[in-house]
């Protein structure tokens, strides 16, 4: 070994020696071996480490090599993170996260609208609302008025017949009641639906809007404080506060813009399948595996964990 080479060697191993050591978790649909070993080469990891069929760990790795293992990920299509070596889900305190295209697949107020016949020019505002492209509150009070005259009715239907969870999103609440960790629903959407997930998966908490019902029907307006971006925040400080429990142990998941002041009141942020305004802020970026890839992130420590589940309800 030349000197140049040695003292690198030594300089990054009493680097490391100084610091919290990390690990790269590495997840996909499919995890190819030719890419395992150059995340390893790229990020100069000690072992590689089986966590599943579509998940693997990397000992030892360089956080510095951030930029050339994001770029080699894009192109594998796998998603990444780096974490400290030990942490846990039992590490966390609370879990916030969204609920439509988070932890539903399915964006309820356009799939309301879609029994009104105006699914295409809601369904473009609430993309456009989640790009940060427009103020929310405004889309949510002209999406809402858009389901005026609509049956009671038609909210079970949503319920019963679109609303799907995505992949892992039973696990990981199965997994964060196990390890003690409270969980809390908050989103733009409808109270009809949150509380009824929120019973079906056992979150702790749950907040959302209320729509106006007049004789059976949707009166195109909600009641009561809107839960927008800032109400979503709010709802997580309050329980911060609430519960004792600090900034550095909340974890928020969530896909739009409206998430953000959510995921900044906490010291761990995931995009899960998220627009590129969220991806870009958020500490870890989910976009191709499930919920449970978080467990993968952080496992559960319970010695209690089940198998996978997939999307359903």
């Amino acid at each position: 070994m030349g000197l140049s080479a040695f003292i690198c060697v030594y300089l990054r191993i009493h680097l490391l020696e100084g610091s919290e050591a990390m690990n790269l978790v590495v997840q996909g649909n499919e995890v190819e071996t030719q890419d395992l070993k150059e995340l390893h080469r790229l990020a100069r990891g000690a072992a590689i480490e089986r966590i599943s069929d579509e998940a693997f760990r990397i000992t030892k790795a360089d956080p510095a090599a951030k930029r050339e293992v994001a770029a080699h990920c894009a192109q594998a299509r796998l998603d990444w993170g780096f974490v400290e070596e030990g942490r846990t889900l039992a590490g966390f305190g609370l879990i916030a996260m969204d609920m439509d295209s988070t932890l539903i697949s399915i964006e309820c107020i356009d799939e309301i609208a879609d029994f009104a016949g105006r699914k295409p020019e809601v369904a473009a505002v609430t993309a456009a609302a989640m790009r940060g492209e427009i103020d929310w509150p405004e889309s949510l009070r002209r999406r809402v008025r858009a389901l005026a005259g609509l049956d009671e009715g038609t909210l079970e239907r949503v319920y019963a017949e679109r609303l799907r969870f995505n992949k892992g999103a039973e696990e990981l609440l199965a997994a964060a009641r196990r390890n003690n960790v409270r969980t809390l629903l908050v989103s733009g959407g409808f109270t009809y639906f949150t509380d009824r997930v929120r019973e079906k998966l056992g979150f702790d908490f749950a907040y959302s809007n209320s729509l106006v019902v007049e004789h059976g029907k949707l009166a195109g307006s909600v009641t009561g404080d809107l839960v927008d971006a800032q109400g979503k925040a709010a709802h997580v400080a309050r329980l911060k506060k609430e519960l004792g429990i600090a900034r550095e142990r909340v974890m928020a998941i969530g896909d739009g813009a409206n998430d953000l002041p959510m995921m900044a009141e906490a010291g761990t942020s995931v995009a899960y399948h998220a627009k590129p305004v969220v991806r870009e802020k958020a500490d870890y970026a989910l976009d191709y595996a499930g919920l449970d890839a978080v467990l993968n992130l952080f496992p559960d420590s319970s010695g209690l964990s089940a198998s996978r589940s997939g999307s359903g309800k």
